[in-house]
């Protein structure tokens, strides 16, 4: 079995997060797997994020989120595939 892992890097969480989780609420039924990595806790926690989904189904499926969230200004993603 092939595992698909969507990688994004998120330069300001505090001004994309609400537009990321529209994109993942619309797209939910193709992630998997979703976790949310930053540097920080508490008063302490960085604006920059790391986060990884595992996505299901065939490429044609999950290229509307990749394409998505490519179009928002300071996120970044790679598709791996294994």
């Amino acid at each position: 079995m092939e595992h698909k892992l969507l990688i994004l890097s998120i330069e300001n969480r505090k001004v994309s997060a609400e537009k990321i989780q529209e994109i993942f609420t619309k797209e939910g039924c193709i992630i998997k797997t979703r976790i949310g990595l930053h540097e920080g806790v508490l008063d302490k926690c960085t604006n920059k994020g790391i986060i990884i989904l595992e996505l299901m189904g065939e490429k044609k499926d999950y290229i509307s989120l990749i394409t998505r969230l490519d179009q928002l200004e300071g996120i970044k993603s790679q598709l791996v595939q294994i």
